[in-house]
């Protein structure tokens, strides 16, 4: 089905990484990119496999510096399989590559239905003749740990051999990234290899630091006719397997490699090896693997998949595609969080930041196990975090704007700016605005899931920690009778500092402020309602003084949120930055998306001007309901109306660059329910992001989860202004006339699928039989109740 298919017509080397990210497969335990089989990494082809949660920690030299950074580890290469022509009369043509050979029909086809990759291609070699290749590939949704080759070769008027050499490569480097070139990049140690049997290799490792063993067994064989030779030849970094293969016309050869992945970090495995050599031995054939994995993902596309007519949609399940391919139920096994970059690339080295924000809405509906899953990493690494917070003089946790293995602070200290071959400061690590992140995404799994028992343990010890975090961070000040945040970044990240400042850090960022109270007002109510000896017990364990709770609630209803002409401030000062000559530079530069860039590479800096890198204020609109977020601004004793909002949204919309693939979304969702056309521009923007990289290169170095779950939620939650609640399922759908016909299936509670479908101005609603209590659904008009086994259809008014 044309809407299920990702087709890639011709051999482009200046576009290979970007299919290659957006052609990956993976199944939540690990991905592969989608490279050519028989090219090692260089500069046009980068084959990477990534297994979530495997970091390792290297020292470099960057700037006279020495500099520490863990990232996310590339594994051995288990794809690589090259083949080469034997003529009849015993002439061996060349290895095939697609950067040197002249092809005809060269097709990559990515089936989102099926999670496979196949390619297709014919080439001549002038000694044999002319050859068919097709090649499909898996990465097992069903097994976790297995991944399958499958490569039929059909010769045409000619007979001869096809010589194949299957590889387990372990010669391999963190280089997917230009600007990280300069970083150590060898992660991995004490390579072996080996043999089993007459058709399997295997090698295992560690990497250097974090010492956490990786194997790998590959069983390559022959299907349906006998080979002239096979030879299995281990090296001290790649265990070869040498096939030589008989090719007629109307005999193909059919080769199948089939390989598995185990790490030292795996539950109930005796050795990583041996379990990579037993697992691999079990496995079927390429059909029997093929038939159990696409059964894996029919479940999983009933429980996950969105219905968008159109490009629209083909886009927004490609989005889907590559979120389950990252976050599947097999991750809800693992201690992993959200990588900002999925498994596809080394950009962000593979680093989990807040990302979840824009992620965790859309599973919490459709797989909360997983949701869960996030949450409790960032459980684990709440004592880290409250160790960092007491290292900084504060009370509670402060949680990393980076995290990676253990949940200490990964944040660079310099990045390179590639406009002017600069290493600058990073002040980024002072975005303490991620505990806001990690306690609202807490409080909407719970609220989507009535999981009360997580709410009351885990929850209320991250979300109590935080506030606890953000009392203690608070100073009253006299002058304006209020309570202020400084020294932090908002999300914006242009602005780390004030012009000519002798430190990093801004005051009342409004969005830090706003987040901040939030968490405290929620604290504070989940302390009151948690059983009486729970909250005994979670005070005694995170040693909190009940006396503290009046100060929280003062701060939460008297923190600063400042103004300027009219319009919330991004920070205090921001209304005296002076303003950018925006037109001049779109003149100058064919994108300006990277203001900060152009601006230091000609001696300035943004933190000058009034110009933001994406959405900072109005991520409030993003997160808060309009009635929600006047209630908020009124409980701190602003007045905020729908008069002020418009004015805020238009004041940052004139003077934001968009340097982030989130900040179209943002955008997108903000004005949804007021600028119907503006909000479409923006959302196509954000759909557009990684299929065109828009960023200009990014997306080869890995796609943008957060940008792609986001656009699943601007349909699943922003379009029809839903918010599953405790009592009911609250709707509120807004006409997007470019998105008008749209359905999917939710979790709600104890109801599985319960099905939500919007077309010509109705909207559907049907529950699944079952002995669960029927559901009220709230609309701004009117509110009904859904029995299980019936459907509703309600129709909706137009403005």
């Amino acid at each position: 089905m044309p809407e299920w298919l990702w087709e890639y017509e011709g051999h482009d080397p200046d576009t290979e990484r970007l299919r290659e990210s957006l052609c990956t497969l993976g199944n939540g335990y690990f991905a592969t990119r989608g490279a050519v089989p028989e090219r090692r990494a260089g500069l046009v082809h980068y084959p990477a496999t990534y297994a979530a949660g495997i970091y390792n920690r290297l020292e470099s030299t960057v700037a006279g510096r020495r500099v520490v950074n863990e990232d996310l580890v590339n594994l051995p290469n288990w794809l690589l399989l090259r083949f080469r022509l034997c003529s009849a009369g015993g002439a061996t043509g060349p290895w095939f590559s697609p950067d040197t050979h002249r092809l005809s029909g060269y097709r990559h086809t990515l089936d989102l239905r099926r999670g496979t990759l196949t390619r297709t291609f014919r080439y001549r070699d002038d000694e044999a003749g002319t050859l068919g290749v097709e090649q499909s590939r898996l990465v097992d949704m069903a097994d976790p740990h297995l991944c399958a080759l499958r490569t039929v070769f059909t010769a045409e008027e000619w007979s001869g051999e096809v010589e194949v050499e299957s590889v387990l490569d372990g010669d391999v480097t963190n280089s997917n990234v230009h600007r990280y070139r300069s970083l150590n990049g060898h992660h991995l140690t004490r390579v072996r290899t080996g043999a089993a049997g007459t058709d399997t290799t295997w090698l295992q490792c560690r990497t250097s630091s974090s010492d956490i063993g990786i194997s790998m067994a590959a069983r390559t064989v022959v299907v349906g006719q006998s080979h002239t030779s096979s030879e299995l030849r281990p090296s001290r970094h790649r265990a070869v397997h040498r096939l030589v293969v008989p090719i007629a016309p109307g005999r193909p050869a059919v080769v199948e490699k089939t390989a598995a992945l185990f790490t030292s970090r795996d539950p109930a495995i005796g050795d990583p090896l041996g379990a990579a050599l037993d697992r691999v031995t079990r496995a079927g054939d390429y059909p029997a693997v093929l038939a159990s994995h696409v059964g894996a993902w029919a479940r999983l596309w009933r429980r996950a998949d969105i219905q968008v007519p159109g490009d629209a949609g083909r886009v927004l399940r490609l989005h889907l595609f590559h979120v389950l391919q990252t976050l599947s139920p097999h991750t809800a096994e693992l201690d992993v969080g959200v990588p900002a970059r999925g498994l596809h690339g080394e950009a962000y080295r593979g680093h989990v930041f807040w990302d979840e924000l824009f992620v965790l809405p859309y599973l919490n509906l459709h797989l909360p196990e997983v949701s869960r899953a996030l949450l409790n990493y960032r459980h684990r690494r709440l004592p880290q975090a409250c160790r960092a917070a007491r290292a900084a003089g504060r009370s509670g946790a402060m949680y990393p704007w980076q995290s990676g293995s253990d949940g200490r602070e990964e944040t660079q200290e310099l990045h390179l700016n590639p406009r002017s071959g600069r290493w600058l400061p990073d002040n980024s690590r002072l975005q303490h605005h991620v505990g806001s992140a990690i306690a609202y995404n807490v409080w909407q799994y719970c609220e989507a899931t009535g999981d009360t028992e997580y709410l009351h343990t885990k929850g209320a010890e991250m979300l109590v920690q935080i506030a606890h975090f953000w009392a203690d961070s608070a100073e009253f000040d006299h002058d304006h009778h209020r309570y202020r945040i400084r020294g932090v970044l908002g999300p914006d990240e242009y602005h780390d500092g004030y012009p000519d400042a002798a430190r990093p850090g801004l005051d009342d960022n409004a969005y830090t402020n706003v987040t901040a109270a939030w968490v405290l007002s929620r604290a504070l109510d989940l302390v009151q309602r948690l059983p009486a000896w729970r909250r005994e017990e979670l005070f005694e364990r995170i040693r909190l003084d009940r006396g503290e709770l009046s100060e929280w609630e003062e701060i939460s209803r008297r923190l600063r949120v400042p103004f300027h002409d009219g319009v919330i401030s991004q920070f205090d000062g921001y209304g005296d930055l002076a303003e950018l000559d925006w037109e001049a530079y779109r003149a100058r530069y064919p994108s300006i998306r990277r203001l900060d860039r152009i601006l230091e590479a000609e001696g300035d800096t943004v933190n000058r001007y009034q110009a933001s890198k994406q959405a900072d204020v109005l991520m409030l609109g993003y997160l808060f309901p309009a009635t929600e977020l006047r209630g908020l601004f009124r409980r701190l004793g602003y007045a905020m109306d729908d008069e002020i909002w418009r004015r805020t949204v238009d004041y940052y919309l004139k003077r934001t660059s968009h340097g982030s693939t989130l900040s179209g979304l943002v955008h997108a969702w903000v004005l949804a329910r007021a600028r119907q056309a503006e909000a479409w521009t923006y959302c196509r923007e954000a759909l557009e992001q990684d299929v065109a990289d828009l960023q200009g290169g990014t997306t080869g170095e890995g796609i943008h989860l957060g940008a792609m779950a986001g656009t699943l939620d601007l349909v699943q939650r922003g379009l029809t202004g839903l918010e599953p609640r405790e009592d009911a399922l609250r709707l509120d759908p807004v006409p997007l006339p470019a998105l008008s016909e749209y359905g999917f299936s939710l979790r709600y509670r104890g109801h599985w699928g319960v099905g939500v479908r919007l077309q010509r101005g109705q909207l559907r609603l049907g529950v699944p039989d079952s002995e669960e209590s029927p559901i009220r659904v709230v609309l701004p008009d009117r509110a009904v109740t859904v029995a299980p086994g019936e459907t509703c259809t309600l129709h909706l008014a137009q403005d």
